[in-house]
């Protein structure tokens, strides 16, 4: 059975299938699959995006779905403490989280040069490498221009390069370890993300403001929520379309 609501709502906008896929980025014939065969349900970002585009509750147009009201209990008990700056957050939080990976042990940023100077933390990627965890580091391609950029806005210039560059030589003992892989990538971050399995924190960037500065969610993935998942989605995102290096000095420049 096709979903009637979802035809209905996109004849009652005035727009045709093309129009909406053309608003969503996709393809028409996916926006057709959504009506026509109702078990092929659209990304929940599409979701949103489509009810906007419509003007009706993702709970009108998929009924099996949940409430925005649901949707956001459900993803406010996710956040387990915000702190206002990241400078405020206790040192051992960091380790803490990493200590309990036992099947994601994931680090996004730009430099993250702070951490790599923590002895603690080499120990702990090295325990979760000889346990078999996966340890994914993904920081700026220092040749990229997401990152002059973000030096500028920093007010730091070419300096965050430098740090990034500094940041691979600190880590120069991880590599080769088991598990553990490198990645560059050229992405336009708004949050640094350090996540180990189901929790994760969040550090916000702010135009101006060193990442120090900045607010930092503490997230812990609860049944019904998506703000974890939001950012977890993102960071996969980054791991995908990031370069992989074998050692510091793997630098061929943005792309290459």
């Amino acid at each position: 059975m096709a979903n009637e609501r979802l035809r209905g709502a996109i004849v009652e906008s005035g727009l045709t299938l093309d129009q909406v896929a053309a608003r969503l980025g996709v393809s028409p014939k996916t926006v057709e699959r959504w009506v026509s065969e109702p078990r092929r349900k659209p990304y929940r970002r599409f979701q949103y995006a489509v009810a906007s585009m419509l003007r009706q509750e993702v709970s009108y147009l998929w009924p099996d779905e949940r409430t925005a009201g649901e949707v956001t209990e459900s993803s406010a008990s996710e956040l387990v403490k915000l702190y206002p700056h990241r400078s405020v957050v206790p040192q051992d939080t960091w380790t803490k989280l990493y200590a309990s990976a036992t099947m994601h042990f994931d680090v996004l940023v730009y430099s993250g040069f702070w951490l790599t100077e923590d002895p603690r933390f080499h120990r702990l990627v090295r325990e979760k490498s000889a346990a078999g965890v996966p340890v994914r580091f993904m920081m700026g391609d220092p040749e990229c221009p997401a990152v002059a950029v973000r030096g500028d806005d920093e007010g730091i210039g070419p300096a965050l390069a430098s740090k990034i560059r500094n940041a691979l030589l600190n880590y120069a003992p991880l590599f080769g370890l088991p598990g553990v892989e490198f990645r560059l990538h050229s992405t336009t971050l708004y949050n640094s993300i350090y996540r180990a399995d189901n929790e994760m924190l969040a550090n916000g960037h702010i135009y101006g403001l060193g990442a120090y500065m900045a607010p930092v969610l503490h997230l812990q993935r609860v049944p019904g929520g998506e703000l974890f998942d939001s950012y977890a989605e993102s960071l996969e995102r980054i791991w995908d379309g990031a370069r992989r290096i074998t050692s510091p000095t793997d630098l061929e420049g943005c792309g290459s």
